[in-house]
């Protein structure tokens, strides 16, 4: 069994794609810390990515207070349209959101060990990172297809990590891990953008949520050349309740993601399956964070007498 120079073992976590349903992966750690369970491997696919960098690098804290105080105004911000690229979305500004946390920093430099994955988009192939700069990496695993355009690096077009590996648990053990946690954020949420009934809340919460999504819509409509009007119309849905591009796209791509994730943990699976209840939050309802952040760390409790057991033989 492999043990660090302390004679403790080296506990990874592999945090999975999904989006806004990512920000749980904040409250996730903050029930791990609660249980003085502080991962030092660090890998993860798209939002996983995005949100294992700024654990890495010591700004969880800071990426916590910004999601909470995210609205849909602010959603906005980070949508830059491109009508030319390889996708709807150019996403500079979501690179200039992961520059606010992890700066310059390369992976030498972070103070925990971070693994990224993406995938060659002409070749099919899961791409590591685990060296060079920390922002192209996030940049590349977030790059979910037809939405953001694709990442150029190294001569290759590089796209979402979750297309190939949306739960990176090889990629923890590839770092030496000797206790692999896993965080699933896909186990609940198939069908999710077609169904409209069942826990979403009450009617006033539901109008609320449908009130928000059309003034988003209204908002790029007003603030947009006719074109770009047609582009976000089409990519948002005429409301929560009519799918959009966005929400064919997204949806597709989870049952694969679905099938892919039980495929690869049956040949490798992780120690711990944790698995926030997300089948409620829609992929780009980020203005929620507090909510998914509280349920990622309700998860953690619900899996705390698997943990502690678990770590008492070590």
């Amino acid at each position: 069994m492999r043990k660090s120079t302390n004679d403790k073992p080296k506990i990874a976590i592999a945090l999975g794609s999904g989006a806004a349903r990512g920000w749980s992966h904040i409250g996730v750690f903050r029930g791990l810390m609660a249980l003085d369970i502080e991962p030092e491997i660090i890998a993860g696919s798209s939002v996983g990515a995005l949100v294992g960098a700024a654990y890495a690098a010591d700004q969880i804290v800071r990426l916590e207070e910004w999601a909470r105080a995210l609205d849909w105004k602010g959603i906005l911000k980070y949508l830059d349209p491109s009508l030319l690229g390889g996708g709807l979305i150019e996403g500079e500004k979501l690179s200039d959101l992961v520059g606010r946390y992890v700066k310059d920093l390369s992976f030498e430099d972070l103070p925990r060990r971070l693994g990224v994955v993406a995938t060659e988009l002409e070749t099919g192939r899961e791409i590591w990172f685990r060296e060079g700069p920390v922002i192209e990496a996030v940049r590349a695993s977030i790059g979910l297809p037809g939405l953001f355009t694709p990442l150029q690096r190294e001569g290759r077009w590089l796209v979402d990590g979750g297309l190939t590996n949306p739960v990176p648990v090889s990629l923890c053990k590839a770092m030496g891990a000797d206790i692999v946690i896993a965080v699933n954020l896909n186990g609940d949420i198939l069908g999710r953008h077609f169904r409209h009934g069942g826990n979403a809340g009450s009617m006033d919460d539901q109008q609320e949520k449908t009130d928000i999504w059309e003034r988003i819509a209204g908002q790029v409509k007003s603030t947009l050349n006719t074109r770009k009007e047609e582009l976000f119309s089409r990519l948002l849905g005429q409301s929560r309740n009519s799918p959009g591009l966005y929400d064919v796209i997204a949806s597709s791509i989870n049952v694969m993601q679905d099938r892919i994730t039980r495929s690869r943990m049956a040949g490798d699976p992780p120690d711990i399956i944790i698995t926030p209840r997300l089948s409620n939050f829609g992929l780009m309802e980020f203005d929620r964070a507090a909510e998914a952040i509280e349920e990622g760390r309700a998860a953690v409790e619900r899996m705390r007498p698997a943990l502690e057991t678990l770590l008492s033989h070590y």
